[in-house]
């Protein structure tokens, strides 16, 4: 397998049994959601389509009378980073996951009904590898092959009225923040070096999204009141947007009157996570 390095493919926020209303707060937001969208594996769905990557809506109400759709952690909010398989193929990777020591069952495969913005149909199919669950605190992390990207990342799908273009940060708060950094730097076998924050913290680089892994002090001051892990284990808690234009995306959220904040130096536009389901938002002109 030629070198793999990291890039986020997409980012699941785990909604259970509350997917109307959860798409419904999304909508409000300014997200532009795909049709709901039913896998063979049980569960269902809502995505927000961006440039290199995107945010699924994960849950498992309304329309689907196949099997149940097996179990995400019982928290809502944030719960799976998500990795592109690169040039790979997903029995490429988890050979990969077995000599890094990171393996965990091994290639899934599954598909789910697509209604494309012309009407016409299709069948979007895909090849999943997780990451060893035990390693993973309160989430999955799992490499995803797209078999039939283009019935994914549809042009109509990527204007948001908030303006969002893709997501650009994921963070991950945790008592010890080097521990889960250093996992998802053995990961990559070294082809993605860890940085400093200067805050205690530390970065990596994934595309164009940059994993952020601060302690949950540090979580609370830059985003406020944010979801926590069990037993003080790590936890993804919040998410950052590029958009073109700042002051665009704040006229969008004076019109929908939505609560939200301005750091100090109003670089970044921050909603609360107890405004989008659990998970902390900010958004940052690029």
């Amino acid at each position: 397998m030629s070198v793999l390095t990291p890039v986020v493919d997409h980012v699941v926020i785990n909604v259970a049994d509350d997917l109307d209303n959860a798409a419904q707060i999304y909508q409000s937001l300014g997200f532009q959601l795909t049709p709901r969208g039913y896998h063979s594996l049980g569960t269902s769905n809502h995505l927000a389509i961006f440039g290199e990557n995107y945010l699924e809506l994960l849950g498992h109400k309304g329309g689907y009378t196949g099997k149940q759709g097996k179990g995400w952690p019982a928290q809502p909010g944030l719960s799976g980073l998500v990795w592109k398989t690169g040039g790979a193929d997903a029995d490429e990777i988890y050979r990969h996951l077995q000599r890094v020591g990171l393996a965990g069952s091994g290639p899934e495969y599954f598909y789910r009904p697509v209604t494309l913005p012309d009407e016409s149909e299709g069948e979007a199919r895909f090849r999943t590898v997780r990451l060893a669950p035990e390693r993973i605190n309160n989430g999955r992390s799992f490499f995803c092959q797209h078999l039939t990207p283009e019935l994914v990342w549809q042009a109509p799908w990527q204007a948001h009225p908030n303006g969002v273009t893709d997501i650009i940060g994921v963070v991950i708060a945790a008592q010890d923040p080097f521990t889960i950094a250093d996992l998802y730097g053995r990961l990559f076998d070294g082809n993605a070096p860890l940085q400093s924050d200067g805050a205690g913290g530390y970065r990596l680089s994934a595309g164009k999204t940059t994993l952020s892994f601060v302690n949950p002090v540090r979580a609370r001051e830059i985003y406020g009141p944010a979801a926590r892990g069990d037993n003080g284990a790590e936890r993804m808690v919040a998410l950052e947007f590029a958009v073109p234009s700042l002051g665009q995306t704040e006229r969008y959220f004076r019109r929908a009157k939505l609560a939200f904040r301005a750091d100090g130096e109003r670089r970044r536009l921050f909603i609360a996570a107890g405004e989008a389901f659990n998970v902390a938002l900010a958004f940052r002109e690029i």
